[in-house]
Protein backbone atom coordinates (compact mmCIF):
# COMPACT_ATOMS: atom_id res chain seq x y z
CA UNK A 1 0.00 0.00 0.00
CA UNK A 2 1.39 3.89 -0.74
CA UNK A 3 3.18 4.76 2.51
CA UNK A 4 2.50 8.56 1.12
CA UNK A 5 -1.69 7.78 1.40
CA UNK A 6 -1.06 6.11 5.40
CA UNK A 7 0.91 9.22 6.29
CA UNK A 8 -1.74 10.90 5.05
CA UNK A 9 -4.64 9.15 6.64
CA UNK A 10 -2.92 9.32 10.00
CA UNK A 11 -2.86 13.02 10.03
CA UNK A 12 -6.55 13.44 9.20
CA UNK A 13 -7.55 10.90 11.60
CA UNK A 14 -5.54 12.40 14.35
CA UNK A 15 -6.99 16.37 13.63
CA UNK A 16 -10.34 14.45 14.00
CA UNK A 17 -9.58 11.95 17.29
CA UNK A 18 -8.42 15.56 18.76
CA UNK A 19 -10.99 17.99 17.52
CA UNK A 20 -14.16 15.88 16.52
CA UNK A 21 -15.49 18.31 14.23
CA UNK A 22 -17.24 18.87 11.05
CA UNK A 23 -14.56 19.93 9.31
CA UNK A 24 -12.46 17.01 9.50
CA UNK A 25 -15.23 14.71 9.40
CA UNK A 26 -15.53 16.24 5.60
CA UNK A 27 -12.01 15.91 5.20
CA UNK A 28 -11.80 12.11 5.81
CA UNK A 29 -14.72 11.82 3.26
CA UNK A 30 -12.90 13.47 0.58
CA UNK A 31 -9.52 11.75 1.15
CA UNK A 32 -11.78 8.14 0.42
CA UNK A 33 -11.40 8.95 -3.11
CA UNK A 34 -7.92 8.24 -3.09
CA UNK A 35 -8.40 4.81 -1.52
CA UNK A 36 -10.36 4.12 -4.84
CA UNK A 37 -8.34 5.76 -7.34
CA UNK A 38 -5.56 4.02 -6.07
CA UNK A 39 -7.28 0.81 -6.43
CA UNK A 40 -7.01 -0.01 -2.26
CA UNK A 41 -8.87 -3.19 -1.38
CA UNK A 42 -10.83 -2.97 1.63
CA UNK A 43 -8.62 -4.89 4.16
CA UNK A 44 -6.14 -2.42 3.23
CA UNK A 45 -7.96 0.65 4.68
CA UNK A 46 -8.49 -1.38 7.62
CA UNK A 47 -4.69 -2.01 7.91
CA UNK A 48 -3.84 1.63 7.02
CA UNK A 49 -6.42 2.69 10.08
CA UNK A 50 -4.66 -0.19 12.28
CA UNK A 51 -1.06 1.18 11.89
CA UNK A 52 -2.19 4.90 12.14
CA UNK A 53 -4.14 4.49 15.07
CA UNK A 54 -0.74 2.28 16.85
CA UNK A 55 0.57 6.09 16.41
CA UNK A 56 -2.26 8.36 17.37
CA UNK A 57 -3.54 5.83 20.11
CA UNK A 58 -0.65 3.88 21.74
CA UNK A 59 -2.80 3.12 24.95
CA UNK A 60 -5.19 1.43 23.21
CA UNK A 61 -5.86 -2.25 24.82
CA UNK A 62 -4.20 -5.16 23.00
CA UNK A 63 -8.07 -6.83 22.68
CA UNK A 64 -8.83 -4.09 20.71
CA UNK A 65 -5.37 -4.37 17.90
CA UNK A 66 -6.82 -8.20 17.61
CA UNK A 67 -10.37 -6.96 16.50
CA UNK A 68 -8.82 -5.10 13.60
CA UNK A 69 -6.97 -8.42 12.31
CA UNK A 70 -10.19 -10.10 12.77
CA UNK A 71 -12.01 -7.40 10.53
CA UNK A 72 -8.81 -7.19 8.02
CA UNK A 73 -9.72 -11.07 7.53
CA UNK A 74 -13.75 -10.19 6.93
CA UNK A 75 -12.67 -7.35 4.53
CA UNK A 76 -10.55 -9.90 2.56
CA UNK A 77 -13.46 -12.34 1.83
CA UNK A 78 -15.80 -9.02 1.72
CA UNK A 79 -13.63 -7.65 -0.80
CA UNK A 80 -13.34 -10.49 -3.25
CA UNK A 81 -17.08 -10.85 -2.78
CA UNK A 82 -17.57 -7.38 -3.96
CA UNK A 83 -15.44 -7.51 -7.00
CA UNK A 84 -17.37 -10.66 -8.34
CA UNK A 85 -20.17 -8.64 -7.52
CA UNK A 86 -19.34 -5.83 -9.52
CA UNK A 87 -18.25 -8.02 -12.08
CA UNK A 88 -21.19 -9.26 -12.57
CA UNK A 89 -23.43 -6.47 -12.99
CA UNK A 90 -21.02 -5.16 -15.25
CA UNK A 91 -21.72 -8.03 -17.46
CA UNK A 92 -25.77 -7.77 -16.92
CA UNK A 93 -25.26 -4.44 -18.02
CA UNK A 94 -23.44 -5.27 -21.00
CA UNK A 95 -25.85 -7.85 -21.64
CA UNK A 96 -28.66 -5.86 -21.43
CA UNK A 97 -27.27 -3.46 -24.16
CA UNK A 98 -26.79 -6.07 -26.57
CA UNK A 99 -30.75 -7.02 -26.02
CA UNK A 100 -32.16 -3.23 -26.51
CA UNK A 101 -29.86 -3.90 -29.52
CA UNK A 102 -31.09 -6.86 -30.58
CA UNK A 103 -34.78 -5.79 -29.71
CA UNK A 104 -34.63 -3.15 -31.62
CA UNK A 105 -33.28 -4.83 -34.64
CA UNK A 106 -36.10 -8.02 -34.48
CA UNK A 107 -38.79 -4.74 -34.27
CA UNK A 108 -37.21 -3.88 -37.71
CA UNK A 109 -36.33 -7.16 -39.53
CA UNK A 110 -39.37 -9.14 -38.83
CA UNK A 111 -42.34 -6.70 -39.36
CA UNK A 112 -44.89 -7.92 -41.68
CA UNK A 113 -47.71 -5.46 -43.48
CA UNK A 114 -51.51 -6.94 -43.05
CA UNK A 115 -53.53 -8.13 -45.98
CA UNK A 116 -56.42 -5.65 -46.95
CA UNK A 117 -59.54 -7.59 -48.05
CA UNK A 118 -63.18 -6.52 -48.30
CA UNK A 119 -64.64 -9.66 -47.44
CA UNK A 120 -62.41 -10.87 -45.07
CA UNK A 121 -61.58 -9.10 -41.64
CA UNK A 122 -58.16 -9.00 -39.85
CA UNK A 123 -57.19 -8.28 -36.50
CA UNK A 124 -54.00 -9.50 -34.07
CA UNK A 125 -52.13 -9.14 -31.37
CA UNK A 126 -48.83 -10.05 -30.20
CA UNK A 127 -47.22 -9.44 -26.47
CA UNK A 128 -43.49 -10.43 -26.16
CA UNK A 129 -43.60 -11.48 -22.20
CA UNK A 130 -40.05 -10.11 -22.42
CA UNK A 131 -38.11 -7.91 -24.48
CA UNK A 132 -36.90 -10.27 -27.09
CA UNK A 133 -39.99 -12.23 -28.63
CA UNK A 134 -40.20 -16.06 -29.54
CA UNK A 135 -43.47 -15.39 -31.51
CA UNK A 136 -43.86 -14.66 -34.97
CA UNK A 137 -46.29 -13.29 -37.33
CA UNK A 138 -46.37 -12.86 -41.58
CA UNK A 139 -49.12 -12.60 -43.85
CA UNK A 140 -48.17 -13.44 -46.94
CA UNK A 141 -50.56 -11.72 -49.87
CA UNK A 142 -49.04 -12.30 -53.60
CA UNK A 143 -52.91 -11.24 -55.50
CA UNK A 144 -55.94 -9.49 -55.34
CA UNK A 145 -57.93 -12.74 -53.70
CA UNK A 146 -55.56 -15.01 -51.60
CA UNK A 147 -54.24 -14.25 -48.11
CA UNK A 148 -51.85 -16.45 -46.14
CA UNK A 149 -50.69 -16.09 -42.68
CA UNK A 150 -48.17 -18.07 -40.45
CA UNK A 151 -47.87 -17.87 -36.80
CA UNK A 152 -44.69 -19.39 -35.27
CA UNK A 153 -43.45 -20.21 -31.84
CA UNK A 154 -39.89 -21.04 -31.28
CA UNK A 155 -38.81 -23.73 -28.43
CA UNK A 156 -36.32 -21.27 -26.43
CA UNK A 157 -36.63 -17.86 -26.17
CA UNK A 158 -33.91 -14.71 -25.61
CA UNK A 159 -31.73 -13.63 -28.32
CA UNK A 160 -31.43 -17.37 -30.00
CA UNK A 161 -34.84 -17.37 -30.40
CA UNK A 162 -34.86 -13.93 -32.18
CA UNK A 163 -32.21 -15.32 -34.85
CA UNK A 164 -34.63 -18.25 -35.37
CA UNK A 165 -37.11 -15.94 -36.14
CA UNK A 166 -35.01 -14.26 -38.93
CA UNK A 167 -34.34 -17.60 -40.40
CA UNK A 168 -38.41 -17.85 -40.82
CA UNK A 169 -38.74 -14.60 -42.07
CA UNK A 170 -35.72 -15.22 -44.66
CA UNK A 171 -37.49 -18.55 -45.45
CA UNK A 172 -41.28 -16.49 -45.75
CA UNK A 173 -39.64 -13.61 -48.39
CA UNK A 174 -38.20 -16.07 -50.78
CA UNK A 175 -42.15 -17.50 -51.30
CA UNK A 176 -42.94 -14.45 -53.77
CA UNK A 177 -44.53 -15.98 -56.70
CA UNK A 178 -43.64 -19.54 -55.08
CA UNK A 179 -46.68 -22.23 -54.84
CA UNK A 180 -48.22 -20.87 -51.33
CA UNK A 181 -49.99 -23.69 -50.38
CA UNK A 182 -49.59 -24.40 -46.72
CA UNK A 183 -48.35 -27.89 -46.98
CA UNK A 184 -45.19 -26.52 -49.62
CA UNK A 185 -45.00 -23.25 -47.31
CA UNK A 186 -44.48 -25.50 -44.72
CA UNK A 187 -41.97 -27.78 -46.51
CA UNK A 188 -39.92 -24.74 -47.66
CA UNK A 189 -39.72 -23.29 -44.58
CA UNK A 190 -38.45 -26.39 -42.94
CA UNK A 191 -35.65 -27.49 -45.09
CA UNK A 192 -34.46 -23.77 -44.25
CA UNK A 193 -35.03 -23.97 -40.51
CA UNK A 194 -33.35 -27.43 -40.83
CA UNK A 195 -30.00 -26.39 -42.88
CA UNK A 196 -29.74 -23.52 -40.79
CA UNK A 197 -31.12 -23.75 -36.92
CA UNK A 198 -28.94 -25.19 -34.18
CA UNK A 199 -30.10 -28.71 -34.03
CA UNK A 200 -31.41 -27.40 -29.79
CA UNK A 201 -33.51 -25.13 -31.51
CA UNK A 202 -37.25 -26.20 -32.62
CA UNK A 203 -39.80 -23.88 -34.35
CA UNK A 204 -43.65 -24.62 -34.14
CA UNK A 205 -45.80 -23.41 -36.76
CA UNK A 206 -49.16 -23.13 -38.22
CA UNK A 207 -50.27 -21.69 -41.95
CA UNK A 208 -53.07 -20.45 -42.81
CA UNK A 209 -54.34 -19.39 -46.39
CA UNK A 210 -57.95 -17.82 -47.27
CA UNK A 211 -58.92 -18.00 -51.20
CA UNK A 212 -61.82 -15.28 -51.40
CA UNK A 213 -62.76 -17.11 -54.55
CA UNK A 214 -64.37 -20.22 -53.01
CA UNK A 215 -63.99 -18.68 -49.27
CA UNK A 216 -62.03 -21.97 -48.26
CA UNK A 217 -59.43 -21.90 -45.55
CA UNK A 218 -56.75 -23.84 -46.13
CA UNK A 219 -54.67 -24.64 -43.35
CA UNK A 220 -51.40 -27.43 -42.24
CA UNK A 221 -49.10 -27.15 -39.11
CA UNK A 222 -45.63 -28.11 -37.92
CA UNK A 223 -46.20 -29.15 -34.43
CA UNK A 224 -48.20 -26.10 -33.53
CA UNK A 225 -50.87 -25.29 -31.74
CA UNK A 226 -54.20 -26.28 -33.46
CA UNK A 227 -56.43 -23.50 -34.36
CA UNK A 228 -59.84 -23.00 -33.59
CA UNK A 229 -62.71 -22.30 -36.07
CA UNK A 230 -66.07 -20.68 -35.43
CA UNK A 231 -69.13 -21.48 -37.29
CA UNK A 232 -71.76 -18.67 -37.05
CA UNK A 233 -74.62 -20.71 -38.06
CA UNK A 234 -74.12 -23.49 -35.19
CA UNK A 235 -72.34 -21.60 -32.59
CA UNK A 236 -69.91 -23.85 -32.07
CA UNK A 237 -66.05 -24.14 -32.33
CA UNK A 238 -63.93 -27.04 -34.12
CA UNK A 239 -60.29 -27.80 -33.63
CA UNK A 240 -58.34 -27.47 -36.53
CA UNK A 241 -56.02 -30.40 -36.29
CA UNK A 242 -53.36 -31.43 -39.13
CA UNK A 243 -50.39 -34.43 -38.88
CA UNK A 244 -46.72 -32.16 -39.28
CA UNK A 245 -43.14 -32.59 -37.52
CA UNK A 246 -41.71 -29.18 -35.74
CA UNK A 247 -39.62 -27.18 -37.58
CA UNK A 248 -36.56 -28.07 -38.06
CA UNK A 249 -36.40 -31.54 -37.14
CA UNK A 250 -36.27 -33.18 -40.11
CA UNK A 251 -35.27 -32.47 -43.83
CA UNK A 252 -38.02 -34.72 -45.25
CA UNK A 253 -41.47 -33.86 -43.96
CA UNK A 254 -44.66 -34.92 -45.48
CA UNK A 255 -47.00 -32.03 -43.85
CA UNK A 256 -50.53 -32.72 -44.26
CA UNK A 257 -53.03 -30.16 -45.72
CA UNK A 258 -56.70 -29.95 -45.01
CA UNK A 259 -59.44 -27.29 -45.72
CA UNK A 260 -62.58 -25.66 -44.52
CA UNK A 261 -65.39 -23.77 -45.77
CA UNK A 262 -65.94 -20.35 -44.04
CA UNK A 263 -69.73 -18.39 -44.05
CA UNK A 264 -70.55 -15.34 -43.12
CA UNK A 265 -69.94 -14.43 -39.41
CA UNK A 266 -67.45 -17.46 -39.22
CA UNK A 267 -64.12 -17.15 -38.06
CA UNK A 268 -60.53 -18.69 -37.67
CA UNK A 269 -58.47 -17.92 -34.14
CA UNK A 270 -55.01 -18.80 -34.69
CA UNK A 271 -53.00 -18.96 -31.35
CA UNK A 272 -49.40 -19.81 -29.77
CA UNK A 273 -49.11 -21.88 -26.56
CA UNK A 274 -48.71 -18.33 -24.88
CA UNK A 275 -52.51 -17.87 -25.33
CA UNK A 276 -53.77 -21.62 -25.09
CA UNK A 277 -51.66 -22.14 -21.89
CA UNK A 278 -51.60 -18.84 -19.47
CA UNK A 279 -51.38 -20.16 -16.00
CA UNK A 280 -52.56 -18.23 -13.44
CA UNK A 281 -51.83 -19.01 -9.53
CA UNK A 282 -53.91 -21.70 -9.60
CA UNK A 283 -52.68 -23.71 -12.39
CA UNK A 284 -53.28 -23.37 -15.92
CA UNK A 285 -56.76 -22.27 -17.61
CA UNK A 286 -59.17 -24.99 -19.20
CA UNK A 287 -59.72 -24.06 -22.91
CA UNK A 288 -63.33 -23.64 -22.31
CA UNK A 289 -62.66 -20.36 -20.94
CA UNK A 290 -60.95 -19.07 -24.66
CA UNK A 291 -64.20 -20.17 -26.02
CA UNK A 292 -66.15 -18.44 -23.72
CA UNK A 293 -64.35 -15.16 -24.43
CA UNK A 294 -64.65 -15.82 -27.91
CA UNK A 295 -68.48 -16.73 -27.99
CA UNK A 296 -68.80 -13.08 -25.79
CA UNK A 297 -67.31 -11.20 -28.76
CA UNK A 298 -67.97 -12.88 -31.70
CA UNK A 299 -70.07 -10.18 -33.51
CA UNK A 300 -67.07 -7.85 -32.90
CA UNK A 301 -64.60 -7.02 -35.75
CA UNK A 302 -61.91 -9.03 -35.62
CA UNK A 303 -59.14 -6.17 -34.24
CA UNK A 304 -61.87 -6.80 -31.66
CA UNK A 305 -61.83 -10.01 -30.97
CA UNK A 306 -58.35 -10.07 -30.68
CA UNK A 307 -58.12 -7.40 -28.05
CA UNK A 308 -60.37 -8.93 -26.30
CA UNK A 309 -58.73 -11.96 -25.61
CA UNK A 310 -55.54 -10.88 -25.09
CA UNK A 311 -57.10 -8.19 -22.14
CA UNK A 312 -59.06 -11.05 -20.77
CA UNK A 313 -56.40 -13.43 -20.61
CA UNK A 314 -53.99 -10.79 -19.45
CA UNK A 315 -56.00 -9.63 -16.25
CA UNK A 316 -56.29 -13.27 -15.03
CA UNK A 317 -52.17 -13.34 -15.29
CA UNK A 318 -52.33 -9.77 -13.11
CA UNK A 319 -51.22 -8.52 -16.22
CA UNK A 320 -47.46 -10.56 -15.95
CA UNK A 321 -46.95 -12.82 -19.11
CA UNK A 322 -45.56 -15.80 -18.18
CA UNK A 323 -45.02 -16.42 -21.89
CA UNK A 324 -44.87 -14.44 -25.30
CA UNK A 325 -48.81 -14.09 -26.03
CA UNK A 326 -50.11 -14.38 -30.36
CA UNK A 327 -53.69 -14.53 -31.68
CA UNK A 328 -54.42 -14.08 -35.10
CA UNK A 329 -58.15 -13.97 -36.26
CA UNK A 330 -58.99 -14.44 -39.49
CA UNK A 331 -63.01 -13.40 -40.06
CA UNK A 332 -65.49 -14.34 -42.96
CA UNK A 333 -67.61 -11.12 -43.48
CA UNK A 334 -70.48 -10.38 -45.49
CA UNK A 335 -69.31 -10.89 -49.72
CA UNK A 336 -71.33 -7.72 -50.99
CA UNK A 337 -70.54 -5.29 -48.14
Amino acid sequence: MPLEVGKQYKEILKQYVDGQNEEDLYVGQQFSRQFIEKDISPEDVISIHKTALTEVLPDMPEKLWHSFDFLIEMMIHYGLALREHQSLIQKQEEIQIEINVAAKVQDTLLKTKKPDFKELDIGFVTEPAKQMSGDYIYFLNDNSYEAGVAVADVIGKGIPAALCMSMIKFGMDGLQNENTSPRNVLDIVNRIVEKSVDDSMFISMFYGKYDARDSSFSYATAGHEPALLYKAATGEFTELHAKGLLLGVHPNVVYEEKSVLLEEGDFIVMMTDGVTEVRTDTGFIDDQVIKLILAEVKDESAQKIADTVYQRLAYLQNFHLRDDFTIVIFKKENDKV
